[in-house]
């Protein structure tokens, strides 16, 4: 993919992590429910925040993570996401840059700010997440920069951005841009709940041929195709799709494209700290292998080299050099 200036440019939802430890004190004052999440409010964010103990940020999102991950990897990578122009916005896009990402798309007042998901962390491991969607969900079309999407070999699009109207139709736009240009699509259904409202929607993106890469684990493929069986869901929606790609947690992967099927294993790690971030650095890897011409078993398990290792400590971002593991476990 020689004729492109980036290899993946993702579309989702930007979000600063801001993670701090707390003890169970902290959380029963609070009112919080330890390992829970919850969508809160512009004022119940700025109360939390202001009450947790110093913490440590990091731009997340998932396919934020995903870019960043692609990057790690050696690839080119780049992000539209939408950022409110405060403290937290500015933070976001240095952070996102700093890790080797292209982010333009400039900071807009929308009058709420930046969207924070705060994270606590107690001494047991739990972690209690409270997310603020704020500015992410205002992206608009205009936003776009349709040279970059064009100058893209794969557009990743975030289901959870698919929620709210107003990024629905720039992803939507994004869309025709990039197959007008004759670029890869690639979809994640981020999560069952996305599949319970959007099931239409989602469908029909597939059922048109918009999609080429779609996405998912084995309870979204399930919930997508409207049936309990994991190999009936893949059977509905392999002849639909370029190429299905679903992860299986300790299962592996498989992946079906043109004809060809395989599935690969889990990489064994010693100990599972957090899965946080493992689907959004699986994409990372089978996208960084697509884009470097490799083929479907070698996708795959860069895939799973890079869920693996993310999932091996707390955060969604890697902390080991994904390109020396890959070049080690998935050459």
């Amino acid at each position: 993919m020689t004729d492109t200036r980036l290899d993946v440019l993702a579309i989702g939802n930007a979000i600063v992590d801001v993670l701090a430890d707390a003890d169970d004190a902290f959380l029963e004052r609070e009112g919080l429910t330890k390992g829970s999440m919850r969508l809160v409010d512009a004022e119940e964010a700025t109360r939390l925040y202001d009450h947790m103990g110093p913490g440590r940020q990091v731009s997340g999102g998932s396919a934020g993570n995903t870019a960043a991950g692609i990057a790690a990897l050696g690839g080119r990578a780049g992000f539209i996401g939408q950022v409110a122009p405060d403290q937290l916005g500015e933070f976001y896009i240095h952070d996102l840059r700093a890790a080797g990402v292209e982010l333009t798309t400039p900071p807009a007042d929308f009058g709420v700010p930046t969207a924070r998901c705060m994270i606590l962390v107690t001494p047991d491991g739990h972690r209690t997440m409270n997310t603020f969607l704020g500015a992410a969900q205002h992206l608009p079309a205009e936003a776009l920069d349709e040279a970059q999407i064009r100058d893209s070999a794969i557009l990743y699009l975030e289901g959870y951005l698919w929620d709210p109207e107003t990024p629905r139709y720039a992803m939507v736009r994004a869309i025709e841009v990039a197959r007008s240009a004759g670029r890869k699509v690639a979809f994640t259904l981020s999560d069952t709940f996305c599949i319970e409202r959007h099931r239409d929607g989602f469908n029909a993106l597939i059922d048109d041929g918009r999609v080429d890469i779609l996405f998912a684990n084995e309870a979204e493929i399930q919930a997508l195709a409207g049936v309990p069986h994991f190999d009936s869901a893949v059977q509905a929606f392999q002849g639909k799709v370029e190429t299905l790609v679903v992860t299986r947690g300790e299962k592996g992967a498989v992946g079906i494209s043109r004809g060809e099927h395989v599935a690969v294993p889990a990489e064994r790690v010693d100990r599972v700290v957090d899965t946080t971030g493992a689907g959004d650095l699986f994409a990372a890897g089978f996208l960084a292998g697509q884009a470097q011409g490799r083929d479907l078993a070698t996708s795959l398990r860069l895939g799973a080299v890079a869920a693996a290792e993310v999932i091996s400590h707390y955060g969604a971002r890697p902390e080991a050099d994904l390109r020396a593991l890959v070049a080690e476990r998935a050459a």
